[in-house]
């Protein structure tokens, strides 16, 4: 490869004041080795199951899958056909990879001062050992070297998952889902991977693919819905399957976080259209507000923790969900308000000791407004940390400056990737430890926050907090919890900029 040396600032998140850079930088030395936890992803387990399975090459592991990456290129008039991304219709898209790799080459200047350039730069440098930096010129050469990384064992997912540290990563996995991926996963040892619960697909009652869901629902649970009591029941089965598996939690994605109780026989009525054909949306979201109750009665009976994941429009671009389905980019934040449409959960279970409730907005408007008052309350309801389009350095900044001040430290979850793409974990994670460092510097520069309490934060925000809020129970032995922290100079060193050619 080219002698052009791309290296990453080792400063980068810390703030120039050097006083609080100073401090920043010993904070994350505290915490910049802790092992990963990852409790809600969105990596297959498919890639875990088999162990000579790969990453792919450079353009199905960079390019093809990364929403972040397409609608970045989409917006600036690249067709997702000259991407390579698969069309519901089978009409001819782009196959040649290494073309596809040129054209995210040539536009990857898009993605300066973005979290998505962050994190890609960091893969490349810091994972892959790449030493110049992308553009239209070096894109073949870097596509070559990245090609033969991928091929070596020490690249394979298994690999990378014990060279990224990682104590525990969740999946997101379907309510039907057979969990016979992560059958194979526990069989080879791997036990800190885990599922994690997801039913939305069987609440879309007026979905076209629902009766065949609920098909599946029967298959996988060995009950016969037929009405809305076997639906419960078998909803109560699959729970059962999931925690045998190791799952912690649930996860939920709605668009409103409504919240209401409906009877039993109104809730067999709607069952009932929707068996029919019947359903209209109206019916769907009544009996997604009824089923949030559920899940919460459920979680406090099994003690999975239910995440709730509020207020993005799905799919905003017909004619590109049509052609190509969803997680295409197309997905847009709305306005979304909590306090009302929570209460009926809130007062059924907000203060049950046996209930944990994790909730992540598109709404930096609710941060300070609804959402840490609404946790600095109710003793189950902890705050998500800042998700997709804000999990960023000036969305973590801006979440510290709204939430900590009235919700306080110990009211959030502290951090998850949430991500589909495995090889960026570790540059996630890392981001979230500089800013949450360099935040907590901040505040001992201004003498709001002694030095040792800001060396016990940063571990809490590090490790600490995302421990508590998922890994409760004796379904977690076996996974590591650091009940003393280790010192920076007793830490293992990160592979970074200053070790890069380690991976070469």
């Amino acid at each position: 490869m080219s002698s052009t040396a791309w290296r990453l600032d080792p400063d980068r998140g810390f703030d120039p004041e050097p006083s609080r850079r100073t401090l920043a930088r010993d904070l994350y030395a505290t915490v910049r080795n802790l092992p990963l936890l990852c409790p809600h992803s969105h990596v297959p387990p498919a890639l875990l199951a088999d162990p000579e399975a790969c990453l792919g090459d450079p353009a199905s592991l960079f390019v093809i899958p990364d929403h972040y990456v397409t609608r970045m290129l989409f917006s600036q008039g690249v067709s997702l056909e000259d991407l390579g991304i698969p069309a519901r219709d089978g009409t001819p898209v782009e196959r040649d990879h290494r073309r596809i790799w040129q054209r995210f080459a040539e536009h990857f200047y898009l993605f300066r001062g973005t979290p998505t350039g962050l994190w890609l730069a960091d893969e490349l440098v810091n994972l892959f050992g790449v030493s110049e930096r992308l553009d239209g010129a070096s894109a073949q050469r870097i596509y070559d070297h990245l090609e033969a990384q991928l091929a070596r064992p020490e690249f394979r997912p298994r690999a990378l998952l014990a060279r990224f540290n990682i104590a525990l990563l969740c999946t997101t996995d379907s309510a039907t889902d057979s969990l016979e991926h992560h059958r194979q996963i526990h069989a080879a040892g791997l036990a800190r991977v885990r599922p994690t619960f997801r039913p939305d697909a069987l609440l879309a009652l007026d979905a076209p693919d629902w009766p065949a869901q609920i098909a599946r629902l029967s298959e996988r649970s060995g009950i016969d819905v037929v009405d809305y009591g076997g639906f419960i029941r078998a909803l109560e089965e699959r729970r059962v399957a999931f925690r045998a598996m190791g799952a912690l939690a649930t996860d939920h994605g709605v668009l409103s976080p409504t919240t209401a109780r409906l009877s039993d026989g109104e809730a067999e009525r709607i069952f009932v259209r929707a068996l029919r054909g019947a359903a209209d949306a109206r019916d769907a979201a009544r009996f997604t507000a009824h089923m949030l109750m559920e899940f919460a009665r459920m979680s406090c009976e099994d003690g999975l923790v239910m995440q709730l994941h509020a207020g993005s429009l799905r799919n905003h671009h017909e004619r590109l969900y049509a052609r190509f389905g969803p997680d295409v980019g197309a997905d847009i934040p709305v306005a979304t308000e909590w306090t009302r449409n929570l209460r009926p959960l809130l007062n059924a279970c907000g203060a049950d000791p046996r209930f944990r409730l994790i909730l992540f907005t598109l709404d930096e408007s609710a941060y300070g407004r609804e959402l840490a008052p609404l946790a600095g309350h109710y003793p189950a309801v902890l705050l998500g940390p800042p998700w997709w389009f804000f999990d960023s350095v000036n969305g973590m900044r801006r979440y510290f400056a709204e939430v900590i001040e009235t919700a306080g430290v110990y009211n959030t979850a502290g951090f998850n990737d949430d991500t589909r793409a495995f090889a960026s974990i570790p540059a996630r994670h890392d981001l979230w430890r500089r800013v949450s460092c360099d935040w907590l510097a901040g505040l001992v520069t201004q003498g709001l926050l002694a030095a040792d309490e800001a060396v016990d934060l940063a571990y809490e925000l590090a490790y600490g907090l995302a421990w508590r809020a998922y890994c409760r129970g004796s379904a977690t032995s076996g996974l590591p919890l650091f009940h003393v922290k280790p010192a920076a100079k007793d830490q293992p060193r990160r592979e970074d900029e200053h070790s890069a050619s380690s991976t070469t």
